[in-house]
């Protein structure tokens, strides 16, 4: 059976597609690929970019190794705090990094599943792709009515400014 390819949401910069139950996000930035890893790999670096414009974030864990474990605390004015966490699953420095990545939703618990980022060299840029595994259109679904489309291209727009500082 062939997964039919959904656009949810692509923009000038960013290709945002469903692909069968994976979610999948496709961006190049101008930014040689070590650099770019660095950035996904960094606690320092994390609360640069990391999340939509407007809020802050917390690395309040982060053990970059299989088996290690992450954690982020977004921190926004006008709403609680949302953690975002979960474990190392392959850390292959630096073409590709597999996490699982987790969210709690108020009265459903954790959601979320594994996602894989794979950092393609382009001489001096850098394609990152990410696939997120849901499992189920229905929690695809549910992964967007949260917002989470604009907030991922907000993030990867603040990535890019952060690559662009040097």
């Amino acid at each position: 059976m062939t997964a039919t390819r959904i656009d949810r949401g692509s923009t000038a910069t960013t290709e945002i597609y469903q692909d069968g139950t994976d979610l999948v996000f496709e961006r190049t930035f101008n930014a040689p690929r070590d650099k770019v890893w660095k950035a996904f790999t960094d606690p320092g670096l994390i609360p640069r970019w990391w999340g939509p414009h407007e809020t802050s974030t917390e690395v309040v864990e982060m053990d970059v190794r299989p088996g290690g474990r992450w954690r982020y605390v977004s921190r926004k004015a006008d709403r609680e705090d949302v953690a975002f966490f979960g474990e190392y699953l392959e850390v292959s420095p630096p073409e590709r990094l597999r996490w699982t990545f987790m969210f709690d939703v108020d009265g459903l618990g954790p959601q979320g599943g594994p996602e894989t980022f794979t950092f393609e060299d382009l001489g001096g840029r850098t394609r990152v792709v990410t696939r997120g595994q849901f499992g189920s259109v229905e929690a695809i679904e549910g992964a967007l009515a949260t917002g989470m489309v604009k907030g991922a291209l907000e993030t990867w727009d603040r990535l890019a400014s952060v690559l662009a500082e040097g």
